[in-house]
């Protein structure tokens, strides 16, 4: 759905109008979807891990491990290629139009552009911020964007030539980032309270900033269309849920622990958080009365706080590992066990 005031007639109205009640209709009185741990794929191998990334047509799902991308084939695990970076690797952008993908390269300040295709790396650009961390392909406008995490910045590049077209000073942190397909892009700022931008891609322009009260430094961002509202998941085991037209809170939901990835599954109307410190993954439905309630709470794995959603199956891949004990009052992060990094797939 664009979001922008739009003017509809005739059959179109019915045509927004029946597909607005099919979906509204299948989270308020389609049958609960309940999700199930199904595989476990031990890939092993060094480098920790941050984005990961499903390609539905070609059946690939991205884990980015440090100074490389790890491929793995969704239909059995293996792993069928790898795209080494510059360090600090932590997202893919694809773009099949262009036959092109991109990784972000916290540590080189940089974006390895490679053939998406083949999965051979044609170049590395500077970012032209510090530390990209989320990055975007916005097929409308043909643009990547890099959401910079020590620059507050985000920098707009051509898709084609990677030549930096404009750069957008936000609030704070950026963090996960959205497009809704017609040349504006939603990204969470991690600030206590935690803040949302919007951005004009084609103008290269902060558009407007809301306040996400009651979200302490939010990171996930997943996007209903059709209702044209954004799921930001944050600290204190909290989701917020904000109009994307309006920036006016909806509501607030209830999630798991130490949330990172969202999710928004269209085919099912369920809103997923992956909560890496309790090690659960929270599933959030509509119901009748337009209220957002928790479904399920599905046990996964502590460390589990990434994710990325098969569209097509609505099969769900997290990934993490066994850790070593925390010593007694140490406040530093648990140690990954060696050789013992996991993608955990989950089915509806």
């Amino acid at each position: 759905m664009q979001l922008v005031p739009i003017r509809l007639c005739g059959k179109s109205v019915v045509a927004a109008v029946l597909l607005l009640s099919v979906t509204a209709g299948w989270a308020a009185t389609g049958k609960p979807t309940e999700y199930k741990v199904v595989e476990r794929w031990k890939v092993g191998g060094a480098g920790g891990w941050d984005y990961v990334t499903v390609d539905s047509a070609r059946h690939r799902l991205f884990i980015t491990r440090g100074d490389r991308v790890d491929v793995l084939d969704t239909l059995d695990g293996k792993v069928i290629g790898s795209i080494l970076g510059e360090g600090g690797a932590h997202g893919v952008a694809l773009a099949p139009d262009l036959d092109r993908g991109y990784l972000s390269n916290g540590a080189g300040n940089s974006i390895t552009e490679f053939n998406y295709s083949t999965l051979t790396p044609i170049r590395t650009v500077p970012a032209h911020g510090k530390n990209p961390d989320a990055i975007v392909y916005d097929a409308a406008t043909r643009r990547v964007l890099t959401f910079n995490g020590k620059s507050n910045d985000v920098s707009i590049l051509n898709a084609s030539t990677l030549e930096v077209v404009g750069t957008v000073v936000v609030p704070g942190r950026p963090e996960f980032a959205q497009t809704d397909g017609h040349g504006r892009i939603f990204a969470n700022i991690e600030t206590e309270p935690g803040q949302m931008v919007r951005i004009d891609i084609a103008a290269g322009k902060l558009d407007a900033t809301w306040q996400l009260e009651g979200c302490n430094s939010p990171s996930g961002l997943a996007f209903d269309h059709v209702r044209g509202h954004l799921f930001s998941v944050c600290d204190d085991k909290v989701m917020a849920v904000t109009d994307a037209v309006t920036g006016k809170a909806v509501t607030r939901v209830t999630i798991g622990e130490g949330p990172d990835a969202a999710e928004y599954d269209a085919t099912r109307g369920v809103v997923l958080s992956s909560n890496g410190r309790d090690g659960t993954m929270s599933v959030i439905r509509q119901d009748k009365g337009g209220h957002y309630v928790q479904q399920q709470t599905l046990k996964t794995q502590r460390g589990a706080r990434t994710m990325a959603m098969d569209p097509e199956s609505g099969r769900v891949y997290l990934v993490t590992a066994d850790f070593a004990p925390v010593p007694a009052g140490s406040t530093g992060r648990p140690t990954p066990i060696p050789d013992s990094f996991t993608v955990l797939v989950v089915a509806p």
